[in-house]
Order: C-alpha cells, then sequence, then structure tokens
C-alpha cells in the first residue's frame, strides 16, 4: 500500500476544490452585473434576462449527477479538465451572442453544462484524503462558490464600466480564466489508492455493542436512491436551495424598493456573499465536532427567522445588512453539510453518483425560486409574500431533516 510519504501532500486536493468552486462561483452567483447592460444594449426585459441564469443554474445542477457517475468511473481529473473546457467555450461564447436563444444557448447551456462537470468531483474527491476532517475538507471543495461570487462582481463591473471594454470583454477575458482555473483545478485531483488512510490515523471504534466495522461496506448507487433518508434529503436540500436562491436573485432588488440607493443594495449582495463563502469552511468545524445532522437541523431553523425578519429589514441598510449576512451564513453552510451527511449515511465509494444526484434538488431550486419570488412580487407588488413563503419552505427542510435518520449500514 502506498504511504503518505509517497503520495502528493493531501492538501493539493484541497486546493483543485478551491480552484473549482471559484470557478463555478464566478459562473453563477455575479449574473446580476450583466442585466443592465444587456437590457441597455437588446431593449431586453429583465425576465428575458433572467431565464439565461436560471436556465445556467437549472443545467448546472443536472449535470452534476452526471459529473458523479463519471467521475466515479474515469477519475475526477479527466471530468473536470473536460468540463472546463466546456464551461470556457461557453462563456467566451456568450460574449459574441446577438439573440436571446444566443444567451440561452452560450451562457445558460453550454456553460452551465461544463460547469456541472467542474463543481460536483472535487466534493466526492477531496474527504477522500481527510477522512479525520471530512466535514471540514468538503467546506474547502465548495467554499469557491462564495468567492467567486465576491472576486466576479467587482471585476466584471470594472470592465463594463471601463469606456474602451464593456460587457463583452468580461465574457472574453474571465471565460478565459475561468477555463484555465478550470484546467489547474483538474490537475490538482486524483483519488488516494484503495485503502489509503493518514499516516497516524485509524477509523473510530464502533459502539460497543454494534457490528465491527470490518463486517460492513458502503452503500452501492443502486441501493443508496432506495432508502427514504436520501429522499428526506432530497426535499431538505431542495428546500433550503429554494428559499436562498430566491434571496440571492431579489434582495438586491427588495432594497432598492424599500428606499435604499443601489450602492447600498450592492453592499447588502457583497454582505451575502462574504459569510456565503465563511460558513463553508468554518462550519465543517462544527460538523465535525457536534455533528452535520445537528449543524444542519441549527442553521436551517435559524434561516426560518431570518427569511421572516427580511421584509421588515429592508427600510435599513444595516439591519438588512445583518439579516443577508445570517442568510448567506446558513445558504452556505448547506453545500458543507448536505455532502457530509450524505458521505456520512452512504459511504465515501459511490459519493460522487450519490451526492451528483442529490446536488440535483439544487438545479430544480435554481430553477424554480427565483421565478416564484419574481411571480408573488409582480401579484402582490411586494416582496412580503414571497419571503413568507421562503420561510415556510425552508421550515418544511428542518423539518424532513429532523425526522430524517442514518440508514443501517450494509454488512459485508
Amino acid at each position: 500500500m502506498a504511504t503518505e510519504a509517497t503520495l502528493r501532500p493531501r492538501w493539493i486536493p484541497l486546493l483543485g476544490g478551491v480552484l473549482g468552486s471559484t470557478t463555478c462561483g464566478s459562473l453563477l452567483y455575479a449574473w446580476s452585473v450583466f442585466i443592465k447592460p444587456l437590457s441597455a444594449e437588446f431593449g431586453w426585459s429583465r425576465a428575458d434576462i433572467s431565464l439565461a441564469y436560471s436556465i445556467c443554474l437549472l443545467v448546472f445542477g443536472l449535470t452534476t449527477f452526471l459529473a458523479g457517475k463519471m467521475s466515479d468511473k474515469y477519475g475526477p481529473r479527466i471530468v473536470v479538465a473536460i468540463g472546463s473546457v466546456i464551461l470556457g467555450i461557453g462563456f467566451v461564447s456568450a460574449g459574441f451572442i446577438q439573440s436571446k436563444v444566443q444567451l440561452y444557448l452560450a451562457y445558460g447551456l453550454i456553460a452551465g453544462f461544463g460547469g456541472g462537470l467542474v463543481y460536483l468531483p472535487p466534493i466526492a474527491t477531496a474527504p477522500k484524503w481527510w477522512p479525520d476532517r471530512k466535514a471540514l475538507a468538503t467546506g474547502f471543495a465548495v467554499v469557491g462558490l462564495g468567492l467567486g461570487s465576491f472576486i466576479m462582481a467587482p471585476l466584471a463591473t470594472s470592465i463594463i464600466t471601463d469606456p474602451n471594454y464593456g460587457w463583452r470583454y468580461v465574457f472574453y477575458f474571465v471565460g478565459t480564466a475561468m477555463g484555465i482555473m478550470g484546467l489547474a483545478s483538474a490537475f490538482c485531483l486524483s483519488n488516494p489508492p484503495q485503502g489509503w488512510k493518514p499516516v497516524g490515523w485509524n477509523p473510530p471504534a464502533p459502539p460497543a455493542g454494534s457490528p465491527v466495522a470490518a463486517a460492513t461496506r458502503d452503500y452501492t448507487f443502486s441501493e443508496t436512491i432506495r432508502t427514504s433518508q436520501f429522499w428526506m434529503l432530497y426535499i431538505g436540500y431542495f428546500c433550503g436551495a429554494f428559499a436562498g436562491l430566491m434571496v440571492i436573485g431579489h434582495i438586491a432588488g427588495h432594497g432598492i424598493d424599500s428606499g435604499l440607493k443601489p450602492m447600498q443594495a450592492a453592499l447588502v449582495v457583497s454582505t451575502l456573499g462574504i459569510f456565503n463563502a465563511a460558513t463553508r469552511i468554518l462550519i465543517g468545524y462544527a460538523a465535525d465536532k457536534f455533528g452535520a445532522k445537528a449543524s444542519l437541523i441549527t442553521i436551517l431553523a435559524l434561516q426560518v427567522f431570518a427569511m421572516a425578519l427580511l421584509y421588515p429589514a429592508g427600510k435599513d441598510v444595516v439591519f438588512l445588512g445583518v439579516i443577508a449576512a445570517v442568510i448567506g451564513w446558513n445558504y452556505g453552510g448547506m453545500f458543507t453539510l448536505f455532502p457530509s451527511t450524505c458521505l456520512q449515511y452512504y459511504g465515501p465509494t459511490s459519493q460522487g453518483s450519490n451526492y451528483g444526484l442529490l446536488f440535483t434538488s439544487f438545479g430544480l431550486a435554481g430553477f424554480v425560486g427565483p421565478f416564484v419570488g419574481g411571480m408573488l412580487k409582480d401579484m402582490t407588488k411586494s416582496y412580503y409574500v414571497p419571503f413568507i413563503v421562503g420561510a415556510i419552505v425552508v421550515a418544511i427542510s428542518v423539518v424532513m431533516i429532523s425526522l430524517v435518520k442514518a440508514p443501517l449500514k450494509k454488512n459485508a
């Protein structure tokens, strides 16, 4: 068996996760900066432009299942490398569009598909190198989603407002950079040898009276999807992502409608992004100490109250910023805790396929959440109802996660 000394340092897959998720964060969470320039040049409505984002989220989320299956079969490196090239091509191509259909194909379909291939494999790979800190390793693998939005928004804005460039150059420059960064992520990724473990670490001993560890095995993918626990996690993930993505899509508009200046609303969005990134690593410490399920229930319960306070907070930039920070923290924490829970319940063998399917709930929520928020806003002329609906949906997630219990271990 290969020893730790003969292998690459195990922090390298963590770096791969940071690079890959930052690439995906740049793709997904700074789309709002394009709304104004696209509307000004083509005269498209916000609904038309936002549809490109919804398509991208849907395709991104659904592609992760394919990415997980391919990663389990062929390894993470080749999957992320292919996805990086596709993502770069799609994003750069969006800089040449002249119609909505071209935008939907380039950004929504092609870039979204490539992003889905890049995102999932590092999440399945990093914890295999850190069996002693699985949740923390998962946090590193997803932290870049928040970092990407924090970096991309000001970068894209500076290029758009530069008289020598404009919005098309954001797609040219950033698309090329994302493709390169994704390829760098790919070269950082590989699976450890079968049976590898860190020097000096041994798996925790099973509780007294329970079957010994040697008598159990991981779940296969086909076994995982036949458990009720998996689909309870699926519903819980969908409900949590539904509310978070609704807020991301509408919190700036809510602030401006409530009387805040555009720059104040932008500051609120940045605050959400910062806490969205920070939680992904820090929540891993809590999960490793107190358990992923307990941590997950805690952040989802807090999210219910934060969603309920979001509407009245709109008139005060400090109050809204605090609520945005709480929502960003809770929302970002899900992306560490759900894969950690899936890994704990079903084992690492089929984690790529298992979590790939579980993450499709994010894609569905990304397509539905912002749309429902906008529809309810148009119907009621206020964000009060959308945010209350979001709180109710998150409450369903709390119930689901509270009821779910770890499945019985499979006999070897």
